[in-house]
């Protein structure tokens, strides 16, 4: 190693970030230059791990560690979360690799270790949060940076820099398994969800990747990594606004979507990866592939002869960094360097991001050290699963339950009732967690092994406080009669049987939700529906528990229930968030991230539609949903007044609108509500949806308390894209709809747009902003 002291400009820690690197890459090679555009996936012995299918397709010969690391190395691929490793074996594993890749190159440069962190840090014994769908239901932004922000403190410490998440992508199609990993299907509830996300985690110094730009989740019937056939007016409206409003909550990393859009790979696509992301949105951070996603530009979407041409490809198109290990970026991009197919100033093009993320990331300062903090704390190593992450977990779950029917009053359990718990989501923690969980993503894999942290079934937590008998009845698929007929005499023995009944998330196949587990129609899995029918026949109360990854179709049992809540995947204290909810120990103030199906609708059917996309006379099918978006009971609620419009002359095209909602509390205990607003241009140059969110505060009360909430929203809150591609804000009468979901209006209003239409572009406002007054 030579040429890395502290003399050097590229390692005075004073200068520029700008002038740091061009110094460092006019001392670089070309080979050491593309060392630093793919990364290195590693198990605990020096294999390759072992999580994803292709994994071995795309891989390339066994890993010569040696070689490999002899000119530098970009990045290195989850060290604690592709086996199970202990945090404090993790943290010394990242400081050998560390060592090794300084001590192998001229320059000493480390290499970013990154990670999956959409539930958690996704490692054996660290915290498992709510799933990114139960993020949606809780409508708090700032409860999910603070999650957020504990994340990345734990990341940083152990040494990680780069977390890939949050997924941006809005639900379109309920049947994909991707679901439970998506924060909702209203584009303004992902993006401010999401960018409290990346602001949380940034805060602690650890990298935020966005994904994936842009489509993913409108793939054709719902399938995993199909093909994509959409518009340009519905990634503008829809798909892209939530990745705007994390780039400009300062996002320095972006991945690309897997898929093709109207044949076109976005792997390859400049005009998405470029264009669009850098040129328009301002993006200057780095892009990095998806998992093996520039090798599959030749062997999924065949538009690459090699992967030489792969990686032309790509790099063209504005891919910088390769993951998870080096298939394309390394020989093959050599090869096409020297064939003349890719300029060099592509090469330096992506270096310059790369490195100075390095930079910003203190990795280039001279006190940089390969030793992660975890290491170096005084006294034994600390539990991270510890009293703040809990603490945080539970209020997130608690926040993110969804009461969606309570007949009678059936709700909250009165004390001393006796239940039978049946239902395969009752008797396992497993059914609380998300695929990206580690023991749902990597655990399954390690038959045998320990949970890793404290999380009880919703068994033992009902235990604590009732008395319970435990049936399962059948598993998530499968099951037999005699498993059934067992529930069903629980439920007849029982005051109320309570049915936990769902998903089990996994990944391609292991469950059913998830990443590659994709659902044909929208009916309870395997045999649970059957299940249900048998405990309604026994006469006894049922209240049934969705613990799910998406909703399901209920309208064949849900005015014979007496109640129904739903929690999507909530985490390590997710069954004491629900039994805390039955019981009433928690006021349930979640709302639906996403609707419930009506009766029979499995096509993709979300709240945001146009008049066409409603129940018409012209279509068998009704696709009105059973459960709006936005829908959420409490025991205890706010009280409304009458909402106010301040506006004498109408809303200006290029102004704001003020309206106040006054709230009363006249409970004796804590509520929650969350005010939804909506917006209608009942008359544009384009078919627009009947209900969008423009506006959605969560305002907490305590008994007695009264507030007048106030919301001001501007005019590019309803701008849209318009026919000639541009964004447009029109003059005309608007709607707006102030309640409690989609489908519940409290307030209808009628606004004058006032003023001469104006083209809007990437630096329109975003938000409305929020005041509570006395």
């Amino acid at each position: 190693m030579t040429d890395s002291g502290a003399a050097v400009p590229w390692r005075d820690s004073n200068l520029p970030v700008g002038e740091r690197v061009a110094d460092l890459m006019a001392r670089m090679s070309l080979r050491e230059k593309v060392a630093q555009m793919y990364g290195a996936w590693l198990n605990v012995d020096d294999t390759a791990g072992e999580v994803a299918p292709h994994q071995n397709d795309q891989a390339p010969d066994p890993i010569d560690w040696p070689e490999l690391i002899r000119h530098g190395l970009g990045q290195v691929t989850r060290v604690y979360g592709s086996a199970p490793i202990e945090p404090s074996a993790g943290a010394r594993r990242v400081a050998d690799l560390q060592r090794q890749v300084v001590n192998a190159g001229r320059f000493g440069i480390p290499a970013i270790v990154h990670e999956e962190c959409l539930t958690g840090l996704a490692a054996w014994k660290m915290p498992i949060f709510p799933a990114p769908l139960s993020w949606g239901a809780s409508f708090d932004p700032r409860l999910v940076e603070r999650m957020a922000a504990h994340i990345g403190d734990t990341m940083r410490r152990l040494g990680i820099h780069q977390g890939l998440a949050p997924v941006l992508d809005v639900t379109r199609d309920l049947r994909w398994g991707r679901v439970e990993e998506t924060i909702g299907e209203d584009p303004y509830l992902v993006g401010t969800i999401g960018e409290a996300y990346v602001r949380g985690l940034q805060s602690a110094g650890v990298v935020a990747t966005l994904k994936h730009f842009v489509g993913y989740s409108a793939s054709r019937a719902g399938r995993n990594l199909a093909p994509v056939s959409i518009g340009p007016r519905e990634i503008a409206d829809v798909l892209l606004p939530p990745f705007e409003m994390a780039l400009r909550a300062g996002a320095r990393s972006v991945m690309n979507n897997y898929t093709d859009i109207d044949g076109v790979p976005v792997a390859a696509d400049a005009s998405l990866l470029t264009e669009l992301l850098r040129d328009r949105l301002g993006f200057d951070g780095t892009v990095v592939s998806d998992y093996f996603a520039i090798a599959f530009l030749e062997s999924l979407h065949g538009v690459a002869a090699d992967r030489a041409e792969a990686a032309a490809t790509a790099l063209r198109a504005g891919v910088d960094i390769e993951l998870p290990g080096v298939n394309c970026f390394g020989g093959p991009l050599l090869k096409a360097l020297e064939a003349g197919d890719v300029d060099e100033s592509l090469i330096d093009r992506a270096v310059e991001r790369i490195l100075r993320q390095k930079c910003e990331l203190g990795l280039l300062d001279p006190s940089w050290r390969p030793d992660p903090e975890y290491l170096r704390a005084a006294g034994p190593f600390a539990a991270l699963d510890d009293a703040e992450a809990r603490s945080l977990a539970r209020a997130l779950a608690e926040r993110s339950v969804v009461l969606l029917r309570n007949d009678a009053g059936a709700l909250p359990l009165a004390p001393g009732t006796r239940l039978a718990v049946v239902g395969p989501g009752a008797g396992t923690p497993d059914s609380l967690f998300g695929c990206y969980s580690f023991p749902r993503h990597v655990g399954i894999h390690h038959p045998g092994l320990e949970l890793g942290v404290v999380a009880p079934s919703i068994v033992d937590a009902l235990g604590a406080g009732f008395e319970v008998v435990y049936e399962q009845g059948v598993p998530v698929l499968g099951g037999d009669d005699e498993g059934i007929a067992a529930a069903a005499r629980a439920a007849a023995d029982a005051d109320v049987c309570v049915a936990v009944l769902g998903d089990l998330a996994g990944l391609f196949g292991a469950g059913t939700s998830g990443e590659g587990c994709d659902a044909v129609d929208l009916r309870l899995p395997g045999r649970q529906e059957e299940l249900l029918e048998a405990l309604l026949a026994t006469g006894t109360p049922v209240v049934l528990v969705v613990l799910a990854g998406r909703p399901y179709e209920l309208s064949r049992q849900i005015d014979r229930l007496s109640a129904a809540v739903c929690a999507f995947f909530p985490g390590e204290e997710g069954a004491a968030a629900i039994a805390g909810v039955l019981s009433g120990q928690v006021n349930p103030s979640g709302r639906l991230p996403v609707g419930f199906p009506a009766a029979g609708t499995s096509q993709p059917s979300t709240y945001l539609s146009a008049s066409l996309g409603r129940k018409s006379e012209v279509s068998t099918v009704d696709p009105t949903q059973l459960f709006p978006f936005g829908h959420g009971l409490s025991y205890a609620a706010a009280t409304w007044g009458e909402v106010a419009l301040h506006s004498t002359d109408g809303w200006a095209t290029d102004g704001e609108l003020e309206l106040s909602v006054p709230l009363t509390n006249n409970s004796e205990r804590d509520v929650s509500t969350v005010v939804q607003v909506y917006a209608h241009d009942p008359v544009a140059s384009v078919a627009r949806p009947v209900r969008q969110l423009i506006a959605a505060p969560r305002v907490d009360l305590s008994p007695g308390e009264s507030r007048t909430l106030v919301i001001t929203l501007h005019a590019d809150l309803l701008s849209y894209t318009g026919r000639d591609g541009r964004r447009v804000v029109e003059p005309g009468d608007v709607e707006l709809f102030v309640g409690h979901s989609s489908g519940d209006t409290h307030t209808a209003l009628h606004v004058p747009m006032v003023g001469a239409a104006r083209v809007v572009g990437p630096s329109r406002r975003l938000h409305p902003t929020f005041a509570l007054l006395p």
